[in-house]
């Protein structure tokens, strides 16, 4: 979870400016988290304490209004209606990531990102988006090399997920869509090394690089099973006391499974 969280923070700086370099300072002053954050950690919260994801998105979004959500979003948060909006936007992926760390089995991972997707983004590339973060981040913790997970996420949602950094990432712009973001985030993984390599690879494709980074970290700290700690302090240090009460029961949680 610190993953995404990590990666949006990281990538914060760069959104819009079409940012196509890796050796770029981790964290500045204009380092702050964004509405990736604020989300994660309600999905988090909702499904730590079985709480309803519209509410709990609602709720988080009226608390931090200023975190840069899309403008549907931001409308539907607004109101007393909880019904969805048909975006493919790829807002409802990169949220989905305590999906694929808190639960352990494929049926119930996709139909709980299907449901947190469709809450907003009921058009079916959201929820595909969706689905296959929580998937991938569900495949690489338990230990599956990369092939596997490139083979599985083609299998399961047809995502093609061959093409290597250096061949997308001259020509890849900025769009907001599921379709656009998912697969781009998830060759940043799968092109990396490391935790920080990934985040690297995903801000310097030069689109909505907080979303990719946040997307792509997930998928590296549930592969890699590691942040560097510089990473951790420094995001940590960049958010709230209630981000970070949900962020370490969390761990409390995943550290528990572990050990069961």
């Amino acid at each position: 979870m610190l993953g995404a969280i990590a990666g949006d923070i990281i990538g914060s700086p760069y959104e819009y400016l079409g940012f196509k370099e890796k050796g770029f300072p981790l964290f500045s002053e204009r380092s702050c988290f964004t509405d990736d954050t604020v989300l994660t950690v309600a999905v988090a919260d909702a499904m730590l304490h079985n709480l309803d994801f519209a509410q709990t998105l609602k709720a988080y979004g009226r608390r931090y209004p200023d975190a840069g959500y899309g403008g549907s979003f931001y409308n539907w948060m607004l109101t007393d209606t909880l019904e969805p909006y048909k975006s493919w936007g790829n807002g409802c992926a990169m949220r989905t990531s305590p999906i694929g760390f808190l639960l352990d089995d494929e049926s119930t991972i996709l139909k709980t990102a299907r449901k947190c997707s469709a809450v907003t983004h009921n058009h079916s590339e959201g929820i595909k988006g969706s689905q296959a973060v929580s998937m991938g981040i569900f495949l690489a913790r338990q230990g599956n090399s990369k092939e596997i997970i490139r083979q599985e996420i083609f299998r399961w949602f047809g995502y093609n997920l061959q093409p290597h950094m250096g061949e997308i990432q001259p020509t890849y712009r900025f769009t907001i869509t599921c379709q656009g973001t998912v697969p781009p985030a998830f060759i940043a993984f799968l092109d990396s090394i490391d935790y920080e390599s990934a985040v690297r690879n995903a801000v310097s494709l030069g689109g909505d690089a907080d979303t990719l980074a946040c997307i792509a970290g997930a998928l590296a700290e549930a592969y890699y099973k590691e942040i560097p700690a510089e990473i951790i302090d420094e995001t940590r240090k960049r958010l709230p006391q209630d981000f970070l009460d949900i962020i370490d029961e969390f761990y409390d949680v995943m550290n528990k499974k572990n050990t069961d």
